[in-house]
């Protein structure tokens, strides 16, 4: 039995050509067939139309290239011709130049020659013999030639072209042609420049001009100017001589077949690009673009093809608007999917026909869990049944709350959350209502951050509540009080009268800024963007008699929640600093008398030793008068000049208890304008009983002319005597010999940082400052001395800067030996007092 024969398929490539086709037309999509079946027709016809342009363009174009040919033939046998006629007139001028160059040709024989040559040729309109100074010496013209181009005898040639080319021509020692501009007096003409030479020097030129208009008419062959349009140019374009067939419009040059390809041009030699001829062929027949047949087949093509494209654009609009609507309405669905806010649609009767994917993410159901469903709802908790159940009825009954309600949803899984749900009106496209549309959103997170933001405003006004400072704010030019803390309220109460009082008594003014100044307002920082006065920078320091408190009172400027410029005060109870403070004052006015008697204690026994010198005087004195008065050996004179003495011995001892009993006498401060001088003097008269004591010499200098300070003198000069009989110590411990026993007190004008300042130096030549004693030198309780308390230099500091101004010490050095020890402090001048003329800048101090 034979085995049956395999199932054999044909291969596509075997497969007949209308088959393949038909296979490929059925795997098409409806759209592909229907875009082919438009397109095949318009291709079919396109290509018709394309074949028929291109075989009349074929025909045009070679007929085309044909003129062309017999134009460019024609030309260069033309310009060949009018060469060949250049040359010849040239051999014949350049002749005459070589007779003249001999000096075979006079001016008379020039003249006849001239005369002869230019009636011979007719282009030739002229001939001019020029010498080497550019002077007219013959010439000979036709008749033809305007008044401006005669030139008279004996003239000279000025500048212009022809100068510049008899220039040339001498340059180069040849022939050169020039081309002259037509003008509307004179016709376009062609020069011709021949050098003359005598033994290779440079004897003039002969110039020769022709007609343009000459040549052409007696150059050109007849048989071409007949069949072409033959015209003469320059080297810009310009016509000169001949016909020219205008350029067609810029529309008909489009046409492969109407484009100017039927001239040719090309320049005239010897002349070159001066002169150019140009050969243009006439249009003598329309040709097969003329024919009727050739325009039906045009139109027929053309009426089909528009048919076709019409036919086209209707279906592809009709596809486009397909598409579009699909496009639109995948968008809304991708954009109701892609949605963060739950949508649910519920019909007139309260089912639910529409939830989008936020809604069934938020809740964890699946839509066909949810659409078709009626209340109660899967996602509704279970003890909120009832009053959900009774505010979607009322949603039903059209009584919606434009700002929404607030509910718990419950999820798949059984969780809760906090939604927003709010409910319109859902109208179709013919007006009419077809349900409700509800939004929900998931407000979890803002409950959660607007709880945590009330929290943090209750500890915050907890805090400003509990604040030992008053705190108060109000708008600028109003009485109105925006803010109030405990502690205001307890002063001042409820109204603003409180703040204002506090801005009035600490000098902030009280009036609002101008319309400018509101204006430039920083909105970030809550301040004008212009200059503050400095008043609202400082805090001030105020009394209320109301209160009985001292109060810091401190302003600034902010923004208001609504925009409005507003003023911040902050008043803080400093009685008790306040009280401190005078206490503080007190115990250092005490301290600055202890420190003066103590002085004066340490300077006891120098104080001593200075009253018993006119003490036992006084004692001499009276000694020796009730001796010679028991005697009866004194006269009324002598008795007299005795009683003098001893009352100025009295008077001495008087003075110097008088001075200790000021310098050590208690007493208020008092800041007044003080001479500097009278301070500086009542200091070096009490220190200098030590520096007798300790045979010290003090020397003192005082610049002239200086302002007063506004200083308590009595504090001064303590610091002064302080200084000084400490200076005497370090010197009489330092074993000084006499000669170096030395302390200078110096007082003069300086500058301290563009301050005037009046500095107070006082030197000495002792044993100086000790690296860890230079450390601690102004530490309260600290001294050298065995027998010292330690609140000297303390205590001078602490005047000195009380008085604005600065104390320092230094060492003076020899090399690497200490030589002494130098203070200095300074007080500044009070700015009405300073003098007219510039103080000296103060200079750094030298050591020696």
């Amino acid at each position: 039995m034979p085995l049956p024969r395999p199932i054999t398929f044909p291969s596509p490539t075997t497969l007949p050509p209308v088959t393949r086709l038909q296979s490929w037309w059925q795997r098409l999509t409806p759209q592909r067939q229907d875009w082919f079946a438009v397109l095949a027709p318009l291709a079919a016809v396109l290509l018709f139309l394309a074949a028929i342009v291109s075989a009349f363009g074929y025909l045009r174009l070679e007929e085309i290239e044909r003129e062309q040919e017999a134009v460019k033939r024609d030309v260069e046998y033309t310009q060949q011709r009018l060469r060949l006629r250049l040359l010849e007139r040239q051999e014949q001028v350049m002749r005459i130049a070589r007779e003249l160059s001999n000096r075979e040709l006079d001016a008379d024989d020039f003249q006849s020659r001239a005369e002869a040559i230019v009636n011979q040729y007719p282009e030739l309109q002229g001939l001019t013999w020029i010498d080497a100074r550019r002077r007219i010496r013959a010439r000979f013209g036709t008749a033809s030639l305007s008044a401006r181009q005669l030139r008279a005898v004996g003239s000279t040639l000025t500048s212009g072209e022809t100068e510049n080319t008899y220039s040339l021509a001498k340059e180069l020692q040849q022939p050169v042609y020039a081309q002259h501009i037509a003008t509307p007096d004179a016709p376009a003409m062609l020069q011709l420049h021949i050098p003359l030479s005598d033994r290779a020097r440079f004897t003039g030129v002969l110039l020769a001009e022709y007609s343009v208009d000459g040549l052409f008419r007696y150059g050109v062959p007849s048989e071409v100017s007949a069949r072409y349009a033959v015209s003469l140019h320059d080297a810009n374009g310009g016509l000169l001589a001949g016909t020219s067939i205008p350029k067609r419009n810029r529309a008909s040059e489009l046409l492969p077949w109407a484009s100017p390809a039927n001239a040719y041009e090309v320049p005239v030699s010897p002349v070159g690009n001066g002169l150019v001829i140009r050969g243009q062929a006439y249009r003598t027949s329309l040709g097969l673009i003329g024919s009727g047949l050739f325009w039906l087949v045009t139109a027929l093509s053309t009426m089909t093809a528009w048919m076709l494209i019409a036919n086209w654009r209707h279906s592809r609009r009709r596809l486009q608007a397909q598409q579009a609507l699909v496009s639109e309405t995948s968008f809304r669905r991708a954009m109701e999917n892609s949605m963060l806010t739950g949508m649910r649609a519920l019909d007139l009767q309260g089912r639910i026909t529409y939830v989008n994917a936020a809604f069934c993410k938020m809740t964890g159901w699946r839509e066909s869990d949810l659409v078709g469903r009626t209340a109660p709802f899967p996602y509704w908790p279970e003890e909120d049944h009832d009053s959900l159940t009774s505010r979607l009825e009322e949603e039903l009954a059209g009584k919606t709350l434009p700002g929404g309600i607030q509910v718990h949803i419950k999820r798949r899984d059984g969780t809760l959350f906090d939604a927003r749900l709010y409910v319109s009106p859902l109208i179709d496209a013919r007006g009419t209502q077809t349900g409700w549309m509800t939004s929900m959103t998931d407000i979890t997170e803002p409950n959660r951050i607007r709880e945590q933001l009330s929290a943090s405003h209750e500890r915050f006004t907890t805090v400003l509540e509990a604040l030992d400072a008053s705190i108060s704010v109000a708008p600028l030019g109003s009485d109105e009080l925006l803010f109030a803390n405990k502690l205001y309220r307890f002063w001042f109460g409820t109204e603003a009268l409180g703040h204002l009082q506090l801005v009035a008594e600490a000098g902030v003014p009280m009036t609002p800024p101008s319309d400018e100044s509101l204006d430039n307002v920083d909105a970030f920082a809550g301040l004008p963007t212009n200059s503050l006065p400095e008043t609202e920078t400082e805090s001030a320091e105020i009394y209320l008699e109301a209160l009985d408190k001292w109060l810091e009172v401190r302003t600034r400027y902010l923004s208001w929640v609504d925009g409005r410029l507003a003023q911040m005060v902050i008043a803080t109870d400093i009685t008790a600093r306040r009280i401190a403070e005078e206490q503080s004052a007190v115990q250092t006015e005490r301290a600055q008398s202890a420190s003066r008697l103590i002085t004066m204690g340490e300077m006891a026994s120098s104080v001593a030793h200075e009253l018993n010198q006119p003490l036992t005087a006084i004692n001499n004195y009276c000694n020796g008068m009730m001796s010679r008065i028991k005697a009866q050996q004194i006269s009324e004179e002598d008795l007299l000049g005795a009683l003098e003495k001893t009352a100025k011995q009295a008077q001495r001892a008087g003075q110097i208890i008088q001075r200790i009993r000021s310098f050590v006498k208690r007493s208020e401060p008092n800041r007044s304008l003080s001479k500097i001088a009278a301070m500086v003097d009542e200091a070096v008269e009490l220190a200098e009983i030590e520096m007798r004591r300790r045979n010290v010499r003090l020397t003192h200098y005082v610049a002239p002319r200086m302002s007063a300070l506004l200083v308590d003198p009595i504090l001064i000069e303590q610091v002064l005597v302080n200084l000084l009989k400490n200076a005497a110590e370090s010197i009489d411990a330092a074993h000084r010999p006499t000669a170096l026993r030395n302390v200078r007190l110096r007082v003069a004008p300086t500058q301290v940082n563009d301050k005037a300042v009046v500095e107070f130096t006082v030197t000495d030549t002792g044993q100086g400052l000790a690296p860890e004693v230079m450390a601690r030198l102004y530490e309260a309780f600290y001294s050298t001395k065995a027998d010292g308390m330690g609140i000297g230099l303390s205590l001078c500091r602490s005047i000195v800067e009380s008085h604005q101004g600065r104390m320092k010490a230094e060492n003076l050095y020899n090399g690497a030996e200490v030589t002494g020890c130098c203070f200095s402090f300074w007080i500044p001048v009070t700015e009405s007092l300073l003098p007219k003329a510039p103080l000296p800048q103060r200079q750094p101090r030298t050591p020696g």
